[in-house]
């Protein structure tokens, strides 16, 4: 027997890097984030909305401007310059390879908030860190761990966002046992070829997309009720044009990828990140996103997308129901099953609470998820929405942690919060 790779000396080691801020990786895909940067994300999510693609409707809103959709806001890669650039050797030392190295690692989910609007033209900085370790019990190993790294973003006087990612970490044995099974059981997905039918259908509810979008009118807090559906959106077909115009809006991503004279100097930097190709052409494993070939090497029967992905179309389903004068508080997802090129995903919700949150602002919980064509239901979640209200008036933007008003004190604000919520799970 092995020893295991989760280990109480680990775990501490782990838990010590908590709250110490480092360099993101990669730098913003938009440094100086204007109009054209809001429309091209919005778009690259398949969102028209005027809120953010048309410079000219801003001005007639509450927010008297242009605005950032919530995917641009804080959306991880894409915007705010490191506050943190260099490391002492000390830091250094501390963040130095894996603690819980020989543990498995995968994207399990993003939890997302959103404080004030992003404006053209704003200085937006950065800070990241690990937030949380929590310790879990699981259905497939002895032993998880959550580990929380936490992003926060800022403009020169206030707080905008904050990024939360849940990196799953099991023993590698366990995993490798429910990775067969997986296996199996993705191998078996089919994807069907869609009839004239089927395809009208979804062509029809596209159609409908601009009526369902609420714009300027405002959704009253008081004539929301709970258990109300939300009017469903539909993604898809997926197709291959749609991963490439994603990554126009959006960017490489946490890897970076660049191209010819760039790319082999990445290779040069993380030949790891590399295979060679059946033309024995160095290229990044990311190309299962768009290569058939490769994904069925990864042990998927076709090319899938990216999580965020579907979490930037359940923001789209949030931001057309509630209107220009609301204001998206809260948004977490889970990634669980894939979503293949030749998918179509239903995103729905449905309101399951309303009332004051912090004791005057009116706000509904709303259940949200993702379903497929074959009834699978991929990416579940939840978000907080607040309401213009008759009764209490237009919305009033809500304060980040502790009131912070900088990117550090957030930071520790959120440490705190992630410490109190692993402690109230262990009670």
């Amino acid at each position: 027997m092995t020893e295991p790779a989760i280990t109480e000396e680990g775990l501490a080691r782990l838990r010590s890097r908590i709250g110490i801020a480092q360099p993101h990786p990669q730098p913003p895909w938009y440094r100086d984030p204007g109009t054209d940067a809001f429309r091209h994300v919005a778009e690259a999510t398949g969102d028209d909305n005027p809120l953010w693609c048309d410079p000219d409707y801003g001005p007639t809103t509450v927010w008297g401007g242009p605005i950032a959709s919530p995917n641009l806001n804080g959306g991880d890669t894409l915007i705010g310059e490191n506050e943190v650039t260099t490391l002492d050797p000390e830091t250094k030392a501390l963040l130095k390879g894996d603690p819980l190295k020989g543990a498995h690692a995968y994207y399990a989910g993003s939890f997302r908030e959103w404080w004030a609007p992003l404006r053209p033209g704003t200085r937006v900085t950065r800070r990241n860190a690990l937030v949380g370790v929590h310790d879990k019990a699981s259905e497939f190993a002895d032993r998880t761990v959550h580990e929380w790294t936490g992003e926060v973003f800022g403009a020169p006087d206030h707080m905008l966002s904050a990024q939360y990612r849940l990196m799953i970490r099991t023993d590698r044995r366990a995993v490798e046992k429910k990775a067969e099974k997986d296996d199996t059981k993705y191998a078996r997905t089919e994807i069907a070829p869609y009839t004239d039918e089927q395809i009208a259908e979804i062509d029809a509810a596209y159609a409908g997309e601009p009526d369902r979008r609420r714009g300027a009118e405002p959704r009253w807090w008081e004539d929301v009720e709970e258990g109300e559906e939300l009017d469903p959106l539909v993604k898809g077909p997926l197709r291959v044009t749609d991963m490439v115009v994603w990554h126009t809006g959006m960017g490489m991503g946490l890897y970076g990828v660049k191209a010819l004279r760039l790319a082999q100097q990445q290779r040069e930097r993380v030949p790891g990140f590399f295979r060679r190709d059946d033309l024995n052409i160095p290229d990044v494993h990311q190309r299962v996103h768009w290569d058939p070939e490769w994904a069925k090497r990864a042990g998927n029967p076709a090319i899938y997308d990216y999580g965020r992905m579907r979490e930037t179309w359940l923001v789209h389903l949030c931001t057309d129901w509630m209107g220009d004068d609301a204001w998206l508080w809260k948004l977490d997802v889970e990634f669980r099953r894939f979503n293949y090129v030749g998918d179509t995903h239903w995103m729905r919700g449905r309101v399951v609470r309303k009332y004051l949150a912090e004791g005057d602002r009116p706000a509904v919980d709303l259940e949200i998820h993702g379903e497929n064509q074959r009834g699978e239901v991929t990416c579940p979640g939840h978000a907080t929405i607040l309401l213009p209200s008759r009764e209490h008036g237009p919305v009033r933007l809500p304060e980040p942690p502790g009131g912070a008003t900088t990117c550090a004190g957030t930071l520790d604000a959120l440490v705190e919060r992630f410490a109190a919520t692993e402690a109230e799970e262990s009670r």
